[in-house]
């Protein structure tokens, strides 16, 4: 087994039905903040991290996925004949030379579990990340690259956590843990979306994740759990009983774009620092919402 995280796993198969109908034809993870959708705020994390290859486990419907991560020959030559050189880099630079893609096509839609345990072919005997788009995470450095550095040290599956409130506990995986350093905990037990009176703790576990390959053992074990899904909480809580976890308080802010308000949070913070219209759209929340404008 090597040392290194140089593979993650992006699970996209989802129906995004949350945001239906803009979900209907196009993907979730396709939906963008301000210029750049979700998906590539995602690889751009993962290879920030010195990640090399990334595994989209997708479903039907998910071809723009791929498709944005393609070269696209008509636009680069239309975008070169008309002089938009910056456009041109823009649209070249989309992913670097060195990354890999690799899709897998989920054929049901059973579970983040079942969903990890379709890369198991091409991880195979390897550490790796798993990163979900729908959490966009702002971290300097970049939360998956904090993880990966704490990995290389301990060399233990990770789990990033964030601290919730109580009334949230059903809507997460919650670990029991203890505080070992600044922001790492020792796991002791995780619980799939546990009833407030019930949660062991209120760290709850976003969507980034390293793991050790020893985790699809677990989940081709486990039988399925919250929702009729093949959780991937349970098959964590099966890896407990052999090797050590760890649960990071990471460094930064997360946006839950999974949801409406999350999105549109998100949509608003970077916006306001994105280059091109931040000084425009500071003006423009000023006057619409501090001038006494409001209708």
């Amino acid at each position: 087994m090597t040392n290194t995280i140089t593979k993650a796993v992006f699970p996209v198969a989802g129906m995004g039905t949350r945001f239906l109908p803009a979900t209907k034809a196009s993907p979730k993870e396709m939906l963008p903040i301000v210029d750049k959708p979700l998906i590539q705020y995602a690889v751009e994390e993962a290879v920030a991290a010195g990640i090399t290859d990334l595994i989209f486990i997708t479903g039907r419907s998910k071809r723009a996925i791929p498709d944005h991560f393609d070269k696209a020959y008509e636009l680069e030559a239309e975008l070169e004949a008309h002089g938009k050189t910056k456009l041109l880099e823009l649209v070249r630079g989309i992913l670097p030379s060195h990354v890999n893609c690799i899709y897998i096509r989920q054929s049901e839609a059973l579970g983040l579990g079942h969903a990890v345990l379709c890369a198991k072919p091409v991880v195979q005997n390897e550490p790796f990340a798993v990163i979900l788009a729908d959490d966009l995470i702002d971290g300097e450095p970049p939360v998956m690259k904090q993880m990966v550095d704490l990995y290389n040290y301990y060399q233990c599956s990770l789990l990033g956590v964030q601290n919730i409130t109580r009334e949230e506990t059903s809507q997460y995986g919650i670990v029991a843990a203890t505080p070992l350093t600044d922001g790492l905990h020792k796991v002791s037990s995780i619980v799939e979306k546990p009833r407030p009176e019930n949660a062991p703790s209120t760290l709850g576990v976003v969507g980034r994740y390293i793991l050790t390959p020893r985790i699809f053992h677990h989940i081709e074990s486990i039988k399925p759990g919250a929702g009729g899904e093949i959780q991937l909480t349970d098959a964590i809580a099966g890896l407990l009983h052999e090797q050590q976890v760890q649960a990071y308080e990471f460094k930064g802010v997360r946006y839950d774009c999974g949801s409406k308000l999350g999105y549109l949070k998100a949509t608003v913070e970077y916006a306001l620092r994105h280059e091109e219209v931040s000084e425009e759209f500071h003006a423009y929340l000023q006057s619409r919402y501090c001038s006494g404008s409001e209708k």
